[in-house]
């Protein structure tokens, strides 16, 4: 059974359209980059998923069943916050609240033994096991993210949503999570979607890219989607891709294009509503 299907499937906000007609599915063990222009609807794709909205046309279901919030099934990286300096809750007990953070009550010793294993499981998983005694207002912006995916995947989950993780992570840190979410695909076979605005460092690991642009959403593998013919028909202007000798890809003809209308994603508010990015310093920078 696919993890996610969708069949013409439509997002809005209110009476203004984000896009519609989306027909996929997402395996178990597919390792998935979302990319696609500010405000084109990547973070509406996940609040569906997450249950925080419902469609305006079509149907999406997750394991079989239509989402809904608080599901154990679905793991979830949003993009990084600030931790106060003065938060004192320890690392370990931030991760188990993706254990416990549903549920009232304690448990007995046999139910937090368990309970410590998994954090242990997770934390070692994350490679954030030296964070797990730290206080989370001392963590850097890595160490919190490695904190963060360990909560998200400690209740084991089937699907795995991470919201741009590697936003402000240098080349080495980006490389090698985007090989620990590709493992976790692998190995869990769990369905993966990543939200991406560089694709170079995910391009050796990724089974699929899922583009967003212009009200419509395309799933297939790198070489079929980032394209020139492909991505010229998504924004039906030119665009040119190109390849260089170190295999990261280059994007000319977006920098020219004109705001898109969709302006209602989260993912606008941070770069501005609407602008496509061009690839710039050696990178395929789509958003």
């Amino acid at each position: 059974m696919s993890i996610v299907a969708a069949r013409d499937l439509a997002a809005s906000y209110g009476r203004t359209p984000v896009w519609e007609g989306a027909t996929f599915d997402l395996e178990p063990g597919a390792f998935v980059a979302v990319l696609g222009p500010n405000g084109a609807g990547k973070s509406t794709l996940f609040r569906l998923l997450l249950g925080l909205m419902h469609p305006a046309q079509g149907s999406l279901t997750v394991l079989g069943e239509v989402p809904h919030r608080g599901n154990p099934t679905i793991g979830y990286v949003p993009q990084r916050r600030p931790i106060d300096a003065e938060v004192r809750l320890r690392g370990s007990e931030f991760v188990k609240l993706g254990l416990t953070g549903h549920r009232w009550g304690v448990g007995g010793p046999r139910s937090r033994r368990a309970a410590a294993a998994e954090v242990a499981a997770a934390l070692a998983t994350a490679g954030a096991t030296a964070y797990g005694d730290r206080a989370m207002g001392s963590l850097s912006g890595g160490e919190l993210q490695r904190l963060t995916l360990a909560q998200a995947i400690v209740s084991h989950p089937r699907l795995l949503l991470l919201d741009e993780p590697f936003s402000n992570l240098d080349l080495r840190n980006q490389v090698a999570g985007a090989q620990l979410f590709a493992r976790l695909a692998a190995e869990r076979g769990i369905a993966v979607l990543l939200i991406a605005h560089d694709v170079n460092p995910l391009l050796a690991m990724l089974d699929q890219v899922m583009y967003v642009a212009r009200g419509q959403i395309t799933l297939g593998s790198p070489a079929e989607v980032i394209t020139s013919a492909r991505l010229s028909a998504l924004y039906e202007t030119q665009v040119e891709v190109l390849r260089d000798s170190r295999g990261r890809l280059f994007v000319v003809g977006l920098e020219e294009e004109a705001s898109h209308p969709h302006a209602h994603d989260d993912d606008c508010h941070e770069h501005g509503a609407g602008h496509p990015v061009a690839a710039e310093e050696g990178s395929l920078d789509l958003c």
